[in-house]
Formats: structure tokens, C-alpha cells, sequence
């Protein structure tokens, strides 16, 4: 197995990433704890597996894995299909070392007996369960301890603790910085166990036996488990969603709902101190459910081609030609950005950037060796209300698979229109998962391209594919 860890950029083609499928935690979420567990609403698990997130790993293994797919698409497509191919827990499971599913992993360190018994205690003191089920998952095996621990469910299809149904946003229990992983410290108790599990599957398991030494954690603030609950900026907190490594030497982090300035200012040390990084731009956002991450906001496509939501932008900066409702709804004071530049050799020294736009076209002018002229696509091309309406269906919120080609939503209709205006070939997967199938397309060919990935129930969850994804390696940028 390549175990090699190496992301340089967002854009960089796409060699190994992690997810997790959606489990049957998701199916078991109620109305009344669906905010807690940081979800919208309730989804329905059969449509989000089967005529959702099934695309997202036939399309992942067509570009990262072709063999493992090649050839099976009738069989995969049939009426009737159990779905054993997508099951971590089924013997016909996929098993891919290109697109790696969180729960084989976390079977797989669950065979060692130390391990699991470690583990066990572990998540029973999370969840305050008794001695006798602390007991009992003692009894299970590894396959099926991996998927309870994940679900929450039992062999008898009893909840034994809540399900984590965050889990199948990856890229928030942790991030690759080039050779580097740095692990999150959630802001919400809802991923404490999802994050006490990634732990040990990072520290345990043999695909990153070899970057021991390269896993970073944040250490908490002297004492800041004293701290009140007013002064949560102080506290470590920090979630993947906020990290983007746009180029070998330099770093973005979000200040948000979820990622504290603490935290910012403890990784930008790190990061430099480690010699990984030249630059970290540390990028305030407003503290708001509707931008959660600074990957909510905006997204890398091309060197010279970024997504974002226009409120952000220099025309909401300036108020140019905004209506009167538009000051209003979309355009408040307390929704400006602040960005400041450190550098390695004069930290003392920050460089302010006025607005998101002057950000993204200094790192692909400066960092990236642009000569042309810069472009954005807008949420909801930039028209009120769909701009808003948009940007809460993660219309910024895209996955590179290579530079240009992006995997996006397809019930975010202006903005698909903007990539089209914009000169980009629009598909959707279930045209062409076909076309790569047969031949009459190729992964390794298709160039500044947005795939539309069906989304009604994975919308609901409030994450896209930039937040189902750990990349693990990319390919450095010519």
C-alpha cells in the first residue's frame, strides 16, 4: 500500500483521500437533537446512500482507483443490488488504498487485542456507559465493534450512544500540511468521539506508521479548561474546514464559528517553527451558522479561478450598485472579513488585505506564478437572493479532483450557470460515470470540467464534497 502523505495545494491532482460513507447513524438522527448533532434536518438514509453519496465513491475510485471499478458499473447499477461493494464491513467491500474508508481503517487497528481494549474504555468514558456494556463490546469483533463505535448501534440494533453522523466530513477531524497531518480539537461535544477515534487510527494504524513524528496536536492554553464560556476565543478549538494549504509555502486558517484565534496563532507557530510553511494568512469570518468554515465561503478550482460568495467580494466592500434590499439582508457591518498576512522572517509584521478577492488573486498572482488576469465564479452568480440561498447549499464548497475539474452540487443552479458562462463543461455524474465506463471519455483527459453530484438529502447535512474529504496526497503543482 502507498502510504505516502504529500499536499502541496488544493488544486494538485487528487492521488488518496479519506472518507466515510454515510452509516446508519445518519438514519437514526431525530428532529428534536438534529442541531446538536450539527445537522439542519433529518435526511433519509437510503436516498442519501444510494442515489447520492454511491456516485461520490464511483466517481472518486473512476479517477484515484479505475480497477477497482472498471467493468462493474452494470453490476453495481442493477435493480436490486445489496450494496455489499460500498460496506466496510462486507467481505465485497471496495477496500481501496486510493479512496480509504474511515471505518476499515478503524477495524483494521480494532484487531490488535490491546488496542481495542484501550479504545473501548475510552469511548464507554465518553458516553458514560455501564460496566456491563463496556463488558459486552469486549465480545465483539473487530468488523463489527468498528461499525457500533461509529453508529452507535448494537449486534441487537440498539443505540448504545449517540451516532456521530459528522463523521463523513473528513476533512474536519483533521489535515495533510505537505508530509504533516495536524488532528482537529472539535468546538462542539457532538465530534469528541469521532475525534478520539481518528486518533488513534492516525497514531495506530500501518498507512501512516511511518509519519509517527509528523502528527501534530495543538496543546491546549495553560489552564483553559478554567476559562468561561464568554471567552471561548481563548480556548483551543479547530476543525479542518478551516485549513487550506494553497501552495508549498503558504497556509490559509479560518477564524470562525468552529476555529478560535487562539488556535490560529497556536498553529501559525507550529507551522513555521516545523519549517513547513513561509506565509500563514489568518482570514476572520463572521461567527455565523451560514459560513461555519472559511471552505463555506470559497474554494480553489484553477490557479487563476477561485469560488466565492460575493459578500466578500470588493463590490459588497464598496457598496457599488447594491440595492437598498440587498444593504439590508445581505451586506451588514458585522458580517466584514478581516485578513492579516504573517510571514516566517518578520512575524512581527502582518500584511492586511481589504477583501477576500485582493486574498485569492495575491496567492495565485504571487504564490501560484500567475500572469493572467484573475477570475471568480460567484455563489448564485452573485444575484440576490440566490447567492445566499446558494452559498448555504455549499455552491462554494467544491472538491478538485485535478486543476479545473471540481465536484459540485447539482441543485445550485446560478452558480452551475456562472461556471458555464465562464467557459467550463458542465456533466452531470450520471452521464458520465457511462462515457467513463465505455471509453468514450477518460478521467486522465477531461479538463476545466464541473461534475454535478446529486444533493437533495447530502445538502440537508450542511457540507460539500471540499467537507467529505481528507486528501492524503496530491500531486505537486507544475
Amino acid at each position: 500500500m502507498d502510504n505516502r502523505l504529500s499536499v502541496g495545494s488544493e488544486i494538485g491532482v487528487l492521488k488518496r483521500l479519506l472518507v466515510h460513507s454515510p452509516d446508519s447513524g445518519l438514519g437514526k438522527v431525530v428532529p428534536s437533537k438534529a442541531q446538536d448533532w450539527l445537522f439542519e434536518d433529518i435526511v433519509h438514509l437510503d436516498t442519501i446512500r444510494r442515489d447520492e453519496y454511491d456516485y461520490y465513491t464511483k466517481v472518486l475510485l473512476y479517477f484515484l482507483d479505475p480497477g477497482k471499478i472498471r467493468g462493474r458499473l452494470a453490476e453495481l447499477d442493477a435493480p436490486g443490488y445489496q450494496r455489499d461493494f460500498y460496506k466496510p464491513e462486507s467481505p465485497a467491500f471496495y477496500r481501496s488504498d486510493k479512496v480509504v474508508e474511515l471505518q476499515w481503517l478503524l477495524a483494521d487497528i480494532l484487531e490488535v487485542p490491546e488496542l481495542r481494549s484501550k479504545l473501548i474504555a475510552a469511548v464507554c468514558a465518553i458516553e458514560r456507559c455501564t460496566w456491563e456494556t463496556e463488558n459486552s463490546l469486549q465480545q465483539y469483533a473487530p468488523v463489527q465493534l468498528a461499525k457500533t463505535f461509529i453508529s452507535g448501534t448494537a449486534d441487537n440494533k440498539e443505540l448504545l450512544f449517540p451516532p456521530i453522523p459528522n463523521f463523513i466530513f473528513t476533512r474536519d477531524i483533521g489535515i495533510t500540511i505537505k508530509d504533516h497531518i495536524l488532528l482537529n480539537k472539535p468546538a462542539k461535544k457532538a465530534r469528541a468521539r469521532e475525534t478520539l477515534l481518528a486518533r488513534y487510527i492516525f497514531f495506530h494504524h500501518p498507512l501512516f506508521r511511518d509519519y509517527q513524528q509528523h502528527i501534530i496536536e495543538i496543546p491546549d492554553s495553560h489552564h483553559g479548561f478554567l476559562l468561561p464560556k464568554e471567552e471561548d476565543e481563548r480556548k483551543i478549538t479547530l476543525e479542518g474546514g478551516d485549513i487550506m494549504v494553497v501552495s508549498d509555502g503558504h497556509m490559509l486558517i479560518g477564524v470562525s464559528e468552529r476555529t478560535s484565534s487562539e488556535a490560529a496563532v497556536k498553529i501559525t507557530n507550529i507551522v513555521f517553527e516545523k519549517g513547513l510553511m513561509e506565509k500563514v494568512t489568518i482570514i476572520r469570518i463572521p461567527k455565523k451558522r451560514d459560513y461555519m468554515h472559511i471552505d463555506t465561503i470559497f474554494t480553489q478550482v484553477r490557479k487563476d479561478v477561485w469560488v466565492m460568495l460575493g459578500n466578500f467580494s470588493r463590490k459588497a466592500v464598496r457598496f457599488e450598485d447594491a440595492s437598498p434590499i440587498e444593504k439590508i439582508m445581505e451586506i451588514k457591518k458585522e458580517e466584514k472579513i478581516k485578513i492579516l498576512q504573517f510571514h516566517k522572517q518578520f512575524p512581527d509584521h502582518p500584511v492586511g488585505f481589504e477583501t477576500l478577492e485582493d486574498l485569492l488573486t495575491d496567492i495565485s498572482r504571487t504564490d501560484l506564478g500567475c500572469s493572467q488576469d484573475i477570475r471568480f465564479i460567484y455563489s448564485g452568480n452573485n444575484e440576490f437572493p440566490y447567492s445566499a440561498r446558494e452559498q448555504w447549499t455549499d455552491s462554494c464548497n467544491l472538491l478538485a479532483l485535478k486543476e479545473g475539474v471540481v465536484l459540485a452540487y447539482d441543485r445550485n443552479d446560478k452558480t452551475t450557470e456562472a461556471f458555464r458562462e465562464a467557459g467550463f463543461s458542465i456533466i452531470h455524474v450520471k452521464e458520465l460515470l457511462p462515457k467513463l465506463e465505455s471509453g468514450e471519455m477518460n478521467a486522465d483527459t477531461i479538463t476545466d470540467t464541473v461534475i454535478l453530484m446529486p444533493s437533495a438529502e447530502l445538502s440537508r447535512a450542511r457540507g460539500g464534497f471540499h467537507c467529505m474529504s481528507l486528501p492524503l496526497c496530491r500531486e505537486k503543482l507544475s
